[in-house]
């Protein structure tokens, strides 16, 4: 049997992902701008993943950059070719926030924000380890690099 708390406990983390994401959807609308007038892209200042440097293969984070900025070009098959995580996180948490926003401003009259769901998480990181599997095969099984050019 479920406690009294759960609902209050998931409002909370329900709030904490909410107020989370306009704070980065904020920072990534700016940096989005940033990027279209003047060009910075943000890679060249980065140093090279160590795993990959050290070990010849990808770590399961490997592309998402690449993945951001095909994403804001609106090359969508090449964002989820480089990381089809960038592809759900939008989706998601896109959806999770217009929906939360929407129910918050109708003051609950509108009941359609998404609710917090730990498999959410799940489906996350099973998405984080598909790709490394399959980027990762690809790369020592058939010799192919699927983050090429």
């Amino acid at each position: 049997m479920k406690s009294q708390r759960e609902p209050q406990k998931r409002r909370g983390i329900e709030n904490g992902f909410y107020i989370a994401g306009i704070c980065l959807a904020a920072v990534i609308f700016l940096y989005f701008l940033f990027y279209k007038i003047t060009g910075f892209r943000l890679e060249m200042y980065l140093s090279p993943c160590m795993f990959h440097e050290v070990t010849g293969c990808y770590c399961p984070g490997c592309g998402i950059t690449r993945a951001v900025y095909a994403f804001f070009e609106g090359n969508f098959l090449q964002c989820f070719r480089y990381h089809p995580f960038v592809i759900y996180a939008a989706v998601v948490g896109g959806w999770f926030l217009i929906s939360q926003t929407i129910e918050r401003l109708s003051g609950g009259k509108l009941a359609i924000g998404m609710r917090y769901r730990d498999s959410y998480l799940w489906i996350a990181l099973a998405v984080l380890i598909l790709n490394f599997l399959v980027k990762n095969m690809a790369l020592l099984i058939f010799h192919t690099d699927l983050l090429a050019g």
